[in-house]
């Protein structure tokens, strides 16, 4: 069996992966907050942690993927307020296009989706659990989870207590014990979402409800925590101080994976910048399929430009290789090739396994089913190959237009009136459009 080697940015090296039980490989992955639709840059975390999940599927007998959604946040209060809409709907309806929107891209639902709401409970006893150890404290209606309590705290992120304090932008408050602590429960007022808790009505800070659902799923220890690498600090560094200070004794993630952050032309992208294109956005420009491999063209720890040209490289690319299915068509193979196999193991090597995937296309190409075969089985694992070449050529937002145009044709030239069908050819001759008539009909496809 090939060795999964994975860089652990909690050691900064690239390590075996060794799970702590061979049967059942665990992963949390931060998800969405739910107040605005998904961007491209959002789509590439959750496109790469659905190949390691399937990778994962590959190598073990039993895995567990959460992806949490977090539903109750101060940026979903302040969409709701602009929007006129409840918190119920915005976060209703923002899940629901998320869920759409990641499907579109060929990525399957984790094994669960906690919503931070429903875990309040959770979040309570961790709270709890912290105050006892004097890891944290409560003052004004808030409780806040003590940096210098963790002698540790920076370790992940590999920051100094300098750098800690500017990177995590904390406010200053007068009923803070030092400058860098952080909030693990505030006050609501009346309009905003709470619940109950020991230190009045109020609501979790973000960093605990991801604390309290990845325990609650996975235990106290388990082997990947996944993200984008903006996560990294402050958000990670204090998952980990206030989970291990929860639970002494425990290791929380044992792997830490972070994706790189995706840029637009060269420009970072970023909703607060107003720099960014959504996943429907660029569902307008090209195939799902396309943008996924796009997606997964960079090694995932890299960060990875966009741009409209290299989405309609990435496009040709995968009519290259749907042309080479078929071409010669074949059954999917048991077993993925042992060269995208190897690529993927080694710290999930896209790149490579792309370079891979052509040389099975050019033999595709020339007629080995066996290499087509291994194609299909390596697009089980990378999301790609889920539609047969003729629904490929042939997909689009005006598929159905370009149907009635060709059927047009063909009942013209079956009245012999050739003038009209040479008309209606060239017309979609000028749209890319190439035809293949028959004694039964016209089949087309696109350039």
């Amino acid at each position: 069996m090939s060795v999964l080697r994975l860089h652990n940015n909690l050691t900064r090296r690239r390590e075996d992966f060794v799970p702590l039980d061979p049967q059942h490989v665990r992963m949390y992955v931060c998800g969405p907050t739910v107040y605005d639709l998904a961007h491209i840059g959002n789509a590439r975390a959750d496109v790469v942690f659905d190949v390691m999940a399937r990778l994962l599927r590959v190598l073990y007998p039993r895995v567990t993927y959460v992806r949490n959604i977090t539903d109750v946040d101060d940026k979903i209060n302040a969409r709701a307020q602009a929007s006129g809409e409840s918190i119920g709907d915005v976060t209703a309806r923002t899940l629901a296009d998320f869920h759409a929107d990641m499907a579109s891209l060929g990525t399957r639902p984790p094994d669960v989706e906690p919503r931070a709401t429903q875990h309040i409970g959770e979040m309570i006893v961790l709270i709890e659990k912290l105050i006892a150890s004097e890891n944290a404290y409560a003052a004004e209606g808030h409780v806040l989870f003590s940096v210098p309590s963790y002698s540790k705290y920076g370790h992940l992120s590999g920051r100094s207590p300098e750098d800690l304090l500017v990177g995590a932008r904390v406010d200053v408050a007068p009923y803070k014990r030092d400058a860098g602590d952080f909030v693990l429960w505030k006050p609501s007022t009346p309009e905003l979402p709470g619940w109950d808790s020991p230190w009045g009505r109020g609501r979790p800070g973000w960093h605990i409800e991801c604390s309290a659902m990845s325990w609650r799923y996975l235990g106290e220890n388990f082997d990947i925590h996944g993200g984008g690498d903006d996560l990294l600090f402050p958000h990670h560094e204090n998952e980990l101080a206030q989970s291990v200070c929860a639970f002494p004794g425990s290791q929380f993630a044992r792997v830490w994976v972070h994706n790189g952050m995706l840029t637009l032309n060269g420009t970072k992208m970023s909703k607060s910048l107003g720099n960014f294109l959504t996943v429907r956005d660029v569902l307008k420009i090209a195939p799902a399929e396309a943008i996924r491999l796009l997606l997964l063209r960079a090694q995932y720890s890299q960060t990875l430009d966009f741009s409209e040209a290299a989405l309609l490289e990435c496009k040709r690319d995968m009519d290259r290789f749907y042309r080479a299915l078929e071409r010669t068509p074949a059954e999917r193979a048991a077993e993925i090739p042992g060269t995208i196999l190897a690529a993927l193991c080694d710290d999930l090597n896209t790149p490579a396994a792309f370079a891979a995937l052509h040389a099975l296309a050019d033999a595709a190409m020339a007629g080995d089913a066996g290499a087509a075969a291994g194609m299909l089985a390596a697009g089980d694992v990378l999301g790609l190959f889920q539609q047969r070449p003729e629904d490929w050529f042939r997909s689009g937002d005006d598929a159905a237009e370009i149907e009635a145009l060709v059927q047009a044709r063909f009942d013209a030239r079956k009245a012999r009136d050739f003038a009209e069908a040479d008309r209606l050819r060239a017309a979609l001759d000028a749209r890319g459009i190439q035809l293949e008539d028959s004694a039964t009909g016209t089949i087309w496809r696109r350039s």
